[in-house]
């Protein structure tokens, strides 16, 4: 047995275990699930005692994740103990998840001081019951641009996870396991939490402070100081854009090498990658919102709604109005479809 595995076996006695309600919605990702509830377990295992018990909520008896497996839900939404977390495990279509009964309960919890965290688009669900108003969050990467438009009281972050009070939150993928070795650092120690992390061969452990997509470098496959700069600030001015000349004077050149730049690593000019990071919000809101073709178009940085559906149309092959109407969706069911 190595150093770090008795360690961790010499956790504190607790007096009672610590007990996870997972709330799992229709069409849950299995992976941010997973990540959450397994951590526990080997906490479990390696420590040799039970620190964390856990039960499967939900409406109904069973409940499908998005890849079609199947869950027995141990109990439905019922009151619960006021030392319970609860998890809510969202995934496609959160929107039409969210029913009345979810939010209602959710609320309820909350007034009696349960602790209530949403794994991936389970965060859209803890907003909209009212609970993240006030408080930091996160969500996955591709359903920010529609929760930043429907909850404006939300501090969205870019994080991997966000501990804020009793208002938990993560990103979605493996972001729930860097949250799990959080509480199991904070409950048990470090060399708990360590352990658990050699147990998932999981070599490093991600914090609050860390972000949840890869740096700009990395996305696009090149690593260039003045293109980095430039497209963070394209992606940080989509309302209302930037034109080339004064992006290149930003990074100290003249807009004919800012144009060579683009063509040379690229393959396009600025001005069309610009528009395709624009018209990239306008597909994920027009998704994921109810917002009208027009605030899309607004929203984007197009003045012109006509000019606004002929880019549409030349990059998508469909116009916006179409986009909407795909998959024979309503607007109001269709919020994070886009999601893992």
């Amino acid at each position: 047995m190595s150093n770090l595995q008795r360690k961790a076996t010499s956790v504190t006695k607790t007096a009672s275990p610590k007990r996870f309600v997972f709330l799992l919605l229709e069409r849950f990702t299995m992976l941010s699930f997973a990540g959450a509830i397994e951590p526990l377990r080997i906490a479990n295992r390696v420590s040799g005692q039970e620190l964390y018990r856990w039960v499967l909520a939900g409406e109904g008896e069973f409940v499908a994740c998005s890849n079609g497996a199947s869950f027995k839900l141990d109990i439905g939404l019922d009151e619960i103990e006021r030392d319970d977390i609860v998890l809510v495990c969202g995934g496609i279509d959160v929107q039409r998840a969210s029913t009345k009964g979810v939010l209602n309960w959710l609320r309820r919890e909350a007034r009696r001081g349960v602790t209530v965290g949403g794994l991936c688009t389970g965060a859209y669900t803890v907003a909209k019951a009212g609970l993240l108003d006030g408080k930091k969050a996160t969500i996955h990467w591709e359903n920010q641009d529609g929760f930043l438009e429907e909850f404006e009281q939300v501090k969205l972050t870019k994080s991997v996870f966000v501990m804020d009070g009793n208002r938990w939150s993560t990103a979605g993928g493996t972001s729930s396991i860097d949250l799990m070795l959080k509480v199991i650092a904070a409950d048990q120690g470090e060399d708990l939490a360590n352990t658990v992390a050699d147990q998932l061969i999981y070599s490093s452990i991600r914090t609050d402070q860390d972000s949840q997509r890869l740096s700009i470098p990395t996305r696009i496959g090149v690593r260039h100081p003045k293109l980095s700069q430039v497209i963070q600030m394209m992606e940080g001015n989509i309302e209302d854009p930037m034109s080339p000349a004064d992006l290149a004077e930003e990074v100290g050149m003249s807009t004919r090498q800012l144009e060579r730049l683009f063509r040379r690593y690229l393959n396009r000019s600025p001005k069309r990658y610009y528009m395709e990071l624009r018209l990239q919000k306008a597909r994920n809101l027009l998704m994921q919102t109810d917002m009208s073709v027009i605030n899309v178009a607004l929203a984007c940085g197009f003045a012109s709604p006509s000019h606004f559906s002929k880019c549409y149309r030349s990059h998508y092959n469909t116009t916006p109005y179409r986009e909407r109407g795909t998959q024979g969706l309503t607007p109001g069911a269709i919020a994070g479809r886009l999601s893992i």
